[in-house]
């Protein structure tokens, strides 16, 4: 099993800068595909980033492209997400998602699956 605990979220004002984090318990962090999922009020679920087990292949969401950075350090079971030129549209509650069973582009486009785990998440809100 694995056990995801997002931290880092907050108030910032458009244009500012967060970094999120996600501490996974379990000894098998590294061998799953990692990801970043926001929702916004009224919304469903969407992925933001996603990354493979190596940190080798990473994938975003058009929307975030060239402002966020996802990475991973498997040495300390931590999942990362550097938002930058952050805006009023960011704003929603991230969510920290890990699945041994999917590669990177298949949890982008399908989410994930029967052995997936989600984090409780941690709100982002992005002010004007």
């Amino acid at each position: 099993q694995v056990q995801l605990v997002e931290s880092g979220g907050g108030l910032v004002q458009a244009g500012g800068s967060l970094r999120l984090s996600c501490a996974a318990s379990g000894r098998t962090f590294s061998s799953n595909t990692m990801g970043w999922f926001r929702q916004a009020p009224g919304k469903e679920r969407e992925f933001v980033g996603v990354i493979s087990w190596s940190g080798g292949r990473v994938y975003y969401h058009d929307s975030v492209k060239g402002r966020f950075t996802i990475s991973r350090d498997n040495a300390k079971n931590t999942l990362y997400l550097q938002m930058n030129s952050l805006k009023p549209e960011d704003t929603a509650v991230y969510y920290c998602a890990a699945d041994p069973s999917k590669y990177p582009q298949e949890m982008a486009s399908e989410g994930l699956g029967p052995r997936g785990y989600w984090g409780q998440g941690t709100q982002v809100t992005v002010s004007s």
